[in-house]
């Protein structure tokens, strides 16, 4: 007998294994996703198909919304075929995309106009932590949205962490460590470079800073990425980076917080995006590095 039925929205690389979690859990899951072969994939494990938005919610449900940008998350909630109005009177969104602060807010807004609640729990991990249930979900919104979806966390990930009722907490949060982990990828990447130029091998340096100094998941997992040069397949397209970027200096705008660091990585993926790497995986910043240094690409 299953638990609960919620909607999920957006069936990426990282929508489709949370949406599948879902179902191992024992929810009955109502998808829409954009394109339909995930959708026929997802469907194949259990789920429920729909043809909009609105038509995967339930009047008072739960809606799980994992997708690219602000604006296809706005479009899903509030577009033409949009789920808010219909999941209306003790409805819950729970947003799990990098938006922009602002964007959570927006939303946050328009479900109160129709007796809903909303829920920011944007995530950290790449997909191969999806499917393991090993995401970290940091969350902020009302009390009564935290406790109604705990249930379907739980399911999700390893651990909750909380930042108050702002919705546009979580997503300052979110914002933050996407920030210090391609800060992490671009300092990785020379000093890889800069070891190689010297003749130490790339994937010595990367397995000593891993065990020792820098033993966190953060640098081993890009270190020996970076070391090996595995831009393909994308775990997190090298747009999607660029696109957070963009969140980040916007809200360090916003609050008036000066971010050399995040124009310096703007740079580097703006140098990417005009050579047409935009589809390798994020970590694809690390050839200009190579490139600066003569040791082409």
């Amino acid at each position: 007998m299953s638990k609960s039925t919620v909607a999920f929205l957006g069936l990426g690389n990282m929508g489709m294994p949370m949406a599948r979690n879902l179902l191992s859990a024992g929810f009955v899951v109502r998808a829409f996703n954009r394109s339909h072969k995930p959708l026929e994939t997802l469907v194949g494990a259990g789920a429920i198909p729909a043809g909009s938005p609105a038509e995967a919610v339930e009047a008072g449900g739960v809606a799980i919304s994992m997708l690219a940008n602000d604006a296809a998350l706005e479009a899903v909630a509030l577009g033409e075929h949009g789920f808010a109005q219909k999941l209306g009177a003790g409805g819950l969104h729970i947003s799990m995309s990098t938006v922009a602060p602002e964007t959570s807010r927006r939303l946050a807004e328009a479900h109160a106009l129709h007796g809903s609640s909303f829920l920011a729990a944007p995530v950290f991990g790449r997909p191969e932590a999806a499917a393991a249930k090993k995401l970290w979900i940091c969350q902020s919104g009302a009390a009564e949205a935290k406790q109604r979806a705990k249930l379907f966390l739980d399911a999700l990930g390893q651990g909750i962490h909380d930042f108050g009722n702002e919705p546009g907490a979580a997503n300052v949060v979110k914002l933050s460590g996407n920030f210090l982990i391609l800060s992490a990828i671009e300092a990785l990447s020379e000093a890889l470079v800069l070891a190689e130029k010297h003749g130490i091998e790339r994937a010595s340096l990367a397995k000593f800073l891993g065990e020792t100094i820098f033993a966190c998941p953060t640098y081993q997992n890009y270190a020996r990425s970076l070391a090996a040069r595995t831009f393909e397949p994308a775990g997190f397209k090298l747009e999607l980076g660029m696109k957070d970027v963009r969140l980040v200096r916007d809200a360090a705008e916003t609050a008036q917080a000066p971010m050399p660091i995040a124009d310096l990585l703007h740079a580097r993926l703006l140098a990417a995006l005009a050579k047409g790497r935009g589809q390798l995986d994020w970590t694809a910043i690390e050839k200009s590095s190579a490139e600066d240094a003569g040791l082409g690409s």
